[in-house]
């Protein structure tokens, strides 16, 4: 950590202290976010053997830290704080959240340090920018328990040439996102789309095997049906939409792609501005996005609601168990581990089933159920590789052009 930073956080952690006092808490509401249901179990929690921690596992206050967006982002950050707010006001718990001033790991890293100065001895962080953050604050604070969502065990790293375990005050916490991606690739081919393409964000890991689990299932189901598909298959490089990728969607949709996997924070926007143009379809990722397109509709922006269905992780449900466990004092089936949730911990991903939600044309919600059962049994075996340069093996039905 720079001189420079140390000097900006001392001076942070004394000013808090002393104006504490007089400094009233903010505690945002943002709008629901709907996305799967989930049963909070603490049964559902991976059992690991019990690690020694260093604070008592009773909360006091929880603080979230954006990533650098917002909480009322209509995705990742958003669904994280309802968990932290629907928890906590359950609980009575304060609760509050701290947006970085820019995104870098000096500034989530002050954000942190003044939660903490402020009375939080949990702090939330969405996002796998948080890794390297991690290394600055989970020694630095050991009386301070961290829960990172979906970090996973290749963000801890300053160079991705040495890798960290997390503190035993932290815990790591992954989605097994080639599920939610294969059963949205899979539904889409069932309901007749045979021209998909996706989109994703930056070629970090979740979004890999979102990917490659969305080729997966597509090809699985085609190769049920005996038909021919064709998967358009590319990287934005970024988590936001601009004029030169919505040009790449027209060029995908002008074309004849009838449906794309926009998977990466707002490049929907880029998906959904092209689509709008061909009569194409999206799908959405992280949370339920169906609400933006029918809110595009009833403002008069969409001439009609381009969600089919969305790749979903229980972002809200996870929050929510993993702050019930450590109330619980079960902080040791967490405590310096990298967990990873998935249809075998429960119902932690999937795609939405509610009657606003499904708007597949012939794949029914039975067919969804019957093969999602088939994955947790597993009958289904998804390859999880988050390997950029290898994509997964394909059967003859199926065609995968990378674009770069």
């Amino acid at each position: 950590m720079s001189k420079k930073l140390l000097v900006v956080l001392t001076i942070l952690v004394v000013g808090s202290m002393f104006f504490a006092a007089c400094t009233p808490e903010v505690e945002e509401t943002a709008a629901p976010v709907e996305e799967t249901e989930a049963v909070v179990d603490a049964t559902d929690a991976p059992v690991v053997e019990e690690t020694e921690v260093t604070a008592e596992p009773i909360i006091k206050k929880v603080a979230l830290v954006t990533d650098v967006g917002t909480i009322d982002d209509e995705s990742f950050n958003q669904a994280t704080w309802q968990g932290v707010e629907a928890w906590c006001t359950e609980n009575g718990i304060e609760y509050t959240y701290y947006q970085p001033t820019e995104d870098s790991t000096d500034a989530r890293v002050i954000s942190i340090t003044q939660a903490v100065a402020e009375g939080a001895n949990v702090i939330v962080m969405p996002g796998y920018l948080f890794g390297t953050t991690l290394l600055e604050v989970m020694d630095l604070y050991p009386d301070v328990y961290f829960v990172a969502i979906d970090v996973a065990s290749g963000d801890l790293t300053y160079d991705y040439v040495t890798y960290y375990e997390p503190a035993a005050n932290t815990t790591c916490i992954a989605f097994a996102e080639e599920q939610a991606g294969y059963l949205a690739g899979y539904g889409a081919v069932k309901d007749g789309y045979t021209k998909l393409g996706f989109l994703g964000g930056m070629a970090v890991p979740a979004v890999v095997r979102f990917g490659y689990g969305f080729i997966q299932g597509a090809d699985d189901a085609a190769a049920e049906m005996g038909v021919d598909i064709e998967i358009n298959y590319t990287y934005g490089g970024q988590f936001f939409g601009d004029a030169n990728i919505t040009a790449k969607m027209d060029g995908w949709y002008s074309a004849g792609t009838e449906i794309v996997f926009a998977c990466g924070g707002g490049i929907y926007t880029s998906a959904i501005e092209a689509a709008l143009n061909y009569d194409g379809m999206v799908i959405g990722v992280d949370v339920d996005q169906n609400f933006i397109g029918v809110a595009g509709v009833e403002a008069g922006t969409y001439a009609y609601n381009p969600f089919v269905t969305s790749a979903m992780k229980g972002l809200q449900n996870v929050t929510e168990t993993a702050l019930a466990e450590l109330q619980a004092g079960n902080w040791a089936s967490y405590s310096g581990q990298f967990l990873k949730f998935s249809l075998t911990e429960g119902d932690y991903v999937g795609i939405p089933t509610a009657d606003g939600s499904w708007n597949f044309s012939t794949f029914t919600v039975e067919e969804y159920e019957t093969v999602k059962a088939a994955i947790m049994d597993g009958t289904i075996e998804i390859d999880n590789s988050s390997d950029a340069s290898v994509l997964p093996e394909v059967s003859e039905f199926t065609t995968v052009n990378v674009i770069e």
